[in-house]
């Protein structure tokens, strides 16, 4: 029966040629390989742009496919990409590409306190997408010799891709209702031999919107799977909710893997997290902390069977207050590339937590250090996930 939950009736559409593709290089060759070979339409939504060499090169591709007839359109997070050089977006604009930011902190008329366009995803032609967690800058390629941080996307096309694009639409207008948009028909081009079809379905959270369909994508994963979970997150602080699940799961003898980070970019979330290590050790869950660089990856995998991929933390912030995208896939072959990829990871560039080791790691001041980083995180986010009234939107939009 729990099987029986997990079928295309969910929203499951049959999508070829899905890949998944590590940060660094693979990405970015990818990205600018979609974009130099972009026909009609270049859809950009993404959290951070930077002006270092990456956000230069991503940048001048897409001036260049401007500047060839391509229509562009840019949306970046106006708090997280407000650093932007102005004359960078003035160079789009006399290239014809037209550009916005997401409605920026503090100055929305809706006054949404935190909330962001967290999702990353490209979209060309109606064709091809990118969906991942991996923003525009230096830290997420590889750049100077210096590896990337760890982070996943997919490339997919078929169906799915006329829902992100219409997604994507959706976005530009402002989540505008009864907004005319565009009509999301791909470009046709001579389909290979080769070409792979799997279940793949577009995934959303978004409070404003009462979307929470990754919230309900990972409850999931708990609930039905029968043999294992490995979990690759940043910043993974469950809730209530979440946690409950997990302890089911492992009272199924369902064995929970989760690999984090051992360096972050913000320690004091850093710091809450190891807080969190003597409730996840006491419920037999297997830790691993990521030490070759920051591990920023949103990525998890069920029973060798369907997996999830893209913006969207295990936390809530991701649950109640950002934006987020994730793309779910079902097919034993594609969740089986997942999780060999993950074991590599674990076995090559991780350290397990084990009881011990965690024990040693602790003395009053650090566990007093990380209680405290806990707590405040906490209280965070329930500041950030604060919201002066919900968007009301007609039971017809309601999906």
């Amino acid at each position: 029966m729990a099987k029986e939950l997990i079928n295309e009736a969910q929203g499951f559409n049959k999508s070829k040629n899905v890949e998944l593709l590590k940060g660094g290089s693979p990405f970015f060759d990818c990205l600018l390989k979609l974009i130099t070979s972009a026909k009609d339409t270049i859809q950009l939504q993404v959290y951070i742009f930077s002006s270092d060499e990456t956000g230069k090169l991503v940048g001048s591709a897409l001036l260049e496919a401007a500047k060839r007839g391509v229509k562009v359109y840019i949306v970046l997070d106006g708090y997280a990409s407000q650093s932007l050089p102005g004359k960078m977006i003035q160079d789009w604009k006399e290239a014809g590409i037209l550009f916005r930011f997401f409605e920026p902190l503090f100055k929305s008329h809706h006054f949404y306190f935190g909330r962001r366009l967290h999702h990353k995803m490209l979209v060309v032609d109606a064709r091809y997408a990118l969906v991942g967690g991996i923003n525009i800058a230096d830290r997420y390629n590889d750049i100077g010799g210096i590896p990337a941080w760890l982070d996943f996307a997919l490339k997919v096309e078929g169906e799915v891709v006329k829902e992100l694009c219409v997604l994507a639409w959706k976005t530009w207008n402002g989540f505008a209702i009864n907004s005319n948009l565009p009509t999301c028909e791909p470009i046709q081009v001579p389909e290979s031999s080769s070409a792979t079809s799997v279940l793949v379905r577009m995934r959303r959270n978004d409070w404003v919107r009462r979307k929470n369909q990754i919230s309900r994508t990972y409850i999931e994963i708990f609930k039905t799977a029968q043999s294992q979970i490995t979990i690759c997150c940043s910043y993974f602080l469950p809730g209530r909710i979440l946690k409950r699940n997990i302890k089911d799961a492992i009272a199924r003898r369902v064995k929970v893997r989760v690999i984090l980070a051992g360096l972050s970019d913000v320690m004091i979330a850093k710091h809450a997290e190891r807080f969190m290590y003597d409730w996840l050790l006491r419920n037999k869950v297997t830790i691993y902390e990521y030490e070759e660089n920051v591990l920023h990856a949103k990525i998890a995998v069920s029973d060798g069977e369907w997996m999830t991929v893209g913006s969207y933390n295990v936390n809530s912030l991701s649950a109640y207050a950002s934006i987020e995208l994730n793309l779910d896939v079902k097919d034993k072959v594609f969740a089986n590339i997942v999780e060999n990829e993950l074991e590599t990871i674990i076995e090559t560039q991780c350290e397990e937590i084990t009881l011990e080791t965690h024990q040693r790691s602790k003395n009053i001041f650090v566990q007093f250090r990380r209680w405290v980083s806990y707590y405040i995180i906490r209280v965070l986010f329930k500041l950030f996930t604060f919201y002066f009234r919900q968007e009301k939107i007609p039971d017809n939009n309601k999906k």
